[in-house]
């Protein structure tokens, strides 16, 4: 592909992701599937252009505000702009990426070349960018991200927004982590054990792994660190009734599942539960794959739910992983920052307060409910944990120290009452959880 041919499948990638809500690597996966003829090489550099873009997305649209050139943000604009700002293509190499040739995007209007002209030689980061703008985060969260880290803010929200390693969950159903990793060598796939997860392996590189024979005989799954850490703090063990209430797609239900193994096998009751039938279902080539078909799937509602009535006070373990605004996942859908809205976020609040008055009602005394998010944001965590201990005294919030001596084992990151990641701090997707035992 020539580079203007490039350059227009970034452009009608980013108007896919702008047209909807699909995460970025799904809409990248069915794209490059209709277009065979793209090679290796060139899918390489059309997904750069397309996350950078989706990277510096709030700078390229305040410099393009301020070129005088009346044009508004779109695919087009904000490539002329990375070109100018970030790649430091003069505007005559930008006009003949626009040239209007074949599968090349259209010639540069009037207004573009003079936007083309007026960035170029420009930084992308200017003093004069307020913090939001610097630092690519919506100005609704403002308040909360700089309560949060008031001291390093800039240095937290950088690693947020750098590509993401690809870590791999060992399951233990099957193999071990020395046997994955070799067999992953034997295809040519070279990997490292994960700091803090002992049952993960992180790629050094890109490698494609459906064809490998580790992920054929389901061996690995792809699985971020903090992800696998969240499993393990569960503290799922042979011969639990443990239940995933918020199952989703199924990642955490797996690793449960390998953690409640016993020669091979599942040794207890586990539950994957969603309100979502077509989650589950989508669940089930992934539990064959494992070997984990002994995992129960049950779909549930976030409030009455009959089986979580009948089950009351029964289950050693109910993990709550619960639908947030995701803020510690933006490395891997760099768009989704700008897909939420504080309206969203109270929404969001509510649903999580009524998962978890559905959710404690499954624990027995003396079991755990395990609160964790993929967010980043103390109104989804830190003050989501308060409110249930002041509306439900029969629980207690164990040290996270000692439930990582317990269960994950080797020194955890720092912590206290709970445990927060973040890529800056550990290296993982941004998490948090918090272990809370009945009385």
């Amino acid at each position: 592909m020539t580079p203007g041919a490039r350059m227009q499948a970034a452009i009608e990638l980013l108007e896919q992701v702008w047209a909807g809500d699909e995460p970025v690597d799904r809409l990248t996966d069915s794209y490059f599937r209709k277009r065979r003829y793209a090679g290796a090489g060139d899918r390489r550099a059309i997904i750069e252009t397309l996350y950078n873009v989706l990277r510096h997305r709030a700078r390229l649209d305040w410099w393009i505000e301020r070129t005088g050139t009346n044009l508004s943000p779109d695919p087009r604009t904000r490539i002329i702009a990375e070109l100018a700002l970030e790649n430091k293509s003069s505007p005559q190499e930008t006009k003949a990426i626009f040239s209007g040739a074949t599968h090349c995007p259209e010639p540069l209007t009037g207004p573009e070349e003079t936007l083309a002209e007026s960035l170029y030689g420009r930084p992308l980061t200017h003093p004069e960018m307020p913090a939001p703008v610097t630092m690519e985060y919506p100005d609704w969260m403002d308040r909360s991200l700089q309560a949060l880290w008031p001291e390093r803010l800039a240095a937290e929200m950088s690693a947020l927004n750098q590509p993401a390693p690809v870590d791999l969950r060992v399951n233990l159903l099957k193999s071990t982590p020395d046997e994955a990793r070799q067999s992953l060598k034997n295809d040519n796939i070279e990997t490292e054990p994960t700091p803090l997860s002992p049952i993960g392996l992180r790629l050094a590189g890109k490698a494609r792994l459906a064809g490998t024979a580790a992920f054929k005989n389901g061996w690995i799954e792809i699985q971020d660190e903090g992800s696998q850490l969240i499993a393990l703090l569960t503290g799922a063990q042979p011969g639990m009734k443990v239940v995933d209430f918020c199952a989703g797609g199924g990642g955490k239900s797996l690793a449960l599942a390998a953690s409640m193994s016993t020669n091979g096998a599942i040794d207890g009751r586990l539950w994957a539960c969603d309100i979502s039938a077509r989650r589950l279902e989508r669940m089930a080539p992934r539990l064959q794959r494992a070997g984990a078909e002994k995992v129960r799937s049950k779909v549930v509602a976030a409030v009455n739910d009959p089986w979580a009535v009948e089950n009351a006070g029964r289950m050693d373990r109910v993990l709550a992983d619960v639908p947030c605004t995701g803020t510690g996942a933006w490395r891997r859908d760099p768009d989704a920052r700008w897909r939420s809205t504080l309206d969203d976020m109270d929404e969001l609040i509510a649903i999580q307060k009524r998962i978890l008055t559905s959710a404690q009602g499954l624990v027995r005394p003396g079991g755990w409910l395990i609160y964790a998010t993929c967010s980043l944001l103390q109104e989804e965590n830190e003050r989501q944990l308060a409110w249930f201990l002041e509306n439900h005294e029969g629980f207690q919030p164990l040290p996270i120290d000692q439930v990582w001596a317990e269960t994950v084992g080797g020194p955890p990151p720092p912590t206290g009452p709970s445990m927060r990641l973040s890529p800056a701090s550990t290296g993982t997707d941004g998490f948090f959880c918090a272990v809370l035992e009945k009385q």
